[in-house]
């Protein structure tokens, strides 16, 4: 079984996190031939002092990972998890229980909500708060039984907790079905600039 646990014994620290988040909007827009397909997407002004990494795959799945000055909340939603409140109605026990009060306001934001269940769109969620070096996810939370991913974690999470250049290599070879130098991957992971020959390297055939 692999569990919102599991990652959060993989997950970087926060600024680490969110150089790779910045990367990863970076690699999906420039190898992305179209704006409306890209999943990962980075906010730098969501709200005062806040800002937020975004993935949507466009069949139902999203995370968000919010970058604030009381800390960092990933929300992560699988549509098909046994977990989601479409399911029960209600968030999973114990899933949010445990955020902290400064950070909790964010799974209620408007953007994170569903009117028809009035409940936060949410199977996976962790936390660390400034100060803190670990990430929580809540202490009571007991996942379903014979379920290999019943989070959604598993997925959702997959590139944040392996960060290889070549598992996102992989996963943007096979997103555009088209190959993905290694060698630019490496060069946008390490945060240098987006040059025009890395840019022509990602995506030959592009406008940008």
């Amino acid at each position: 079984m692999s569990t919102a646990r599991d990652a959060a014994a993989l997950l970087p620290a926060p600024e680490e996190l969110r150089a790779h988040l910045r990367a990863l909007a970076v690699l999906d827009a420039t190898i992305g031939d179209d704006p409306l397909f890209v999943c990962y997407t980075f906010d730098t002004a969501w709200g005062p002092g806040e800002e937020v990494a975004l993935m949507n795959n466009g069949s139902g799945d999203d995370f968000s990972v919010h970058f604030t000055p009381a800390g960092v909340l990933i929300r992560g939603f699988d549509h098909e998890s046994a977990m989601s409140p479409y399911v029960n109605e209600e968030v999973w026990p114990g899933l949010i229980d445990d955020v902290p009060a400064s950070l909790s306001p964010i799974l209620h934001d408007p953007a994170f909500r569903e009117e028809d269940i009035d409940a936060p769109r949410v199977t996976a969620c962790l936390w660390q708060e400034t100060g803190d070096t670990l990430w929580h996810t809540g202490t009571s939370l007991v996942f379903p039984a014979d379920n290999e991913d019943p989070d959604g974690s598993g997925f959702l999470f997959g590139l944040l907790t392996d960060r290889s250049p070549e598992a996102i290599q992989a996963y943007f070879a096979d997103y555009y079905e088209r190959p993905v130098p290694l060698d630019a991957i490496r060069h946008v992971l390490a945060g240098l600039p987006l040059t025009p020959a890395v840019t022509k390297a990602l995506n030959p055939a592009g406008t940008h």
